[in-house]
């Protein structure tokens, strides 16, 4: 069985755009609960080395909408300077990707099969077809931003669990 383009990208930013918008939300209510600031986890880092919670997230709204414009044009270029979202904003900014990604229509993105994709890097290039763009750079890196985002949360004490990360899978039927 083959499968499209468009179904290996599109269904797949979708669940995990909406799980990290299940989940921030579900987070929200507990830290509100609680008497906890969720200003305080905008900045909150897993490790000296690491980029914060707002980079994780902001990074699964950059590597799903951001990465089908790049499939659909063949460039993918860094953000640059980030906004200084606070936790409202980026539940704002989940929610706007995903509404964006809605209106992507197959052929949109199956016309891409093997087209080129480039990843401008300063000034290096990384050259892929659209599908090892999606299979081996950004269904990757959309699954490790939203984890570590999802993983911050529950340090935090977010009473989350496997199926908030995972959000509505596709059943048969």
């Amino acid at each position: 069985m083959a499968i499209s383009l468009f179904d290996a990208s599109i269904p797949n930013y979708l669940q995990t755009l909406e799980a990290t918008g299940g989940f921030l939300e579900k987070a929200l209510t507990h830290f509100k609960a609680n008497g906890i600031d969720a200003e305080e986890i905008v900045e909150f880092r897993l490790a000296p080395d690491m980029l914060p919670f707002r980079y994780q997230v902001q990074s699964v709204s950059f590597h799903s909408e951001n990465a089908v414009e790049a499939i659909k044009s063949g460039a993918l270029h860094l953000p640059g300077q980030r906004p200084e979202h606070d936790y409202a904003g980026l539940q704002a900014m989940i929610a706007a990707s995903a509404e964006a990604l809605r209106k992507v229509t197959p052929a949109e993105i199956d016309s891409r099969e093997g087209a080129e994709v480039v990843f401008h890097v300063g000034e290096a290039k990384r050259v892929f077809t659209a599908e090892g763009f999606l299979m081996s750079f950004s269904l990757p890196n959309l699954h490790f931003h939203a984890t570590t985002a999802y993983d911050i949360l529950r340090l935090k004490g977010a009473p989350l669990g496997k199926r908030d990360f995972m959000g509505t899978i596709r059943l048969k039927g």
